[in-house]
């Protein structure tokens, strides 16, 4: 019986994953004036960035370790963060929407020009995030 249960549970969490999207922003700028747009963002809104993770650098310097040349991007960046508040009022709501936490802004180069973005939330109580994500991207964008 825990079997299946692990086996529909997973089977569930694939699905989420796969439901979820990103959303790109082009931006008119280098790779290090569109990370510099979105840490002010962030930093702007009143929140601590709690890790960057230097997701190009990675890609670049373990290629040739996984068997491959192909190059994903020219560079990528993370930002994680999160917002004591809105955490707080969707896992109210919620509890579960901790599998959302930290929330994140990517910033990518690759060979059609450098995007800001976000992955999607799922509707109801998670669109507060959403909102927030899109006002960081538009206030880096202006930035």
């Amino acid at each position: 019986m825990r079997v299946l249960i692990v086996c529909i549970l997973s089977l569930f969490n694939v699905n989420v994953a796969l439901a979820q999207s990103a959303v790109l922003y082009k931006y008119d700028g280098s790779f290090d004036d569109a990370t510099f747009s979105v840490e002010g963002a962030i930093v702007g809104k009143g929140l601590i960035i709690d890790h960057v993770s230097h997701t190009g650098e990675m890609l670049s310097r373990t290629a040739i370790d996984v068997g491959s040349n192909k190059e994903i991007f020219k560079a990528a960046d993370i930002f994680l963060f999160c917002s004591a508040v809105i955490s707080r009022t969707v896992m109210e709501i919620d509890p579960m929407n901790i599998v959302h936490c930290p929330y994140t802004i990517f910033v990518i180069e690759d060979q059609s020009g450098v995007y800001i973005g976000h992955r999607t939330y799922p509707g109801g109580s998670m669109q507060i995030v959403q909102e927030l994500l899109v006002g960081i991207v538009n206030d880096a964008l202006e930035f």
